[in-house]
């Protein structure tokens, strides 16, 4: 009884790393490329997710609010499991952030008066 008690818990504990995979999926042209790692530890469930470059911006969204809601989502999932999920969405390599040119040329000054604000 105890293994499968065991096998039934390890069968639940993964559907958020399911579900995370199922979301982006719907999310990218390149559904193909998805990559989503699933580490436990003290901390919780980590998930690690890998796009294709191409899809970044899908998946992180207009201020970060699309990243902001699947992380959300994964909350939920993992509450449902008693479990603590987070979202690790990785840079692909040679990835770059876009700045705009207004903030790369401020100044540090500049900046904490802009949070002032």
């Amino acid at each position: 009884m105890t293994a499968f008690l065991q096998e039934n818990m390890n069968y639940q504990m993964e559907k958020d790393q399911e579900f995370l995979e199922a979301v982006v999926r719907a999310l990218v042209d390149n559904p193909n490329d998805i990559k989503a790692k699933r580490t436990v530890d003290e901390m919780g469930v980590l998930l690690s997710l890998d796009v294709n470059p191409a899809d970044m911006g899908k998946i992180i969204g207009r201020s970060g609010n699309t990243a902001k809601a699947i992380r959300t989502l994964l909350r939920v999932v993992g509450m449902k499991n008693n479990a603590r999920v987070n979202l690790k969405i990785n840079e692909p390599e040679g990835g770059s952030r876009v700045m705009s040119h207004e903030s790369a040329s401020k100044t540090v000054d500049e900046a904490m008066q802009d949070l002032k604000l």
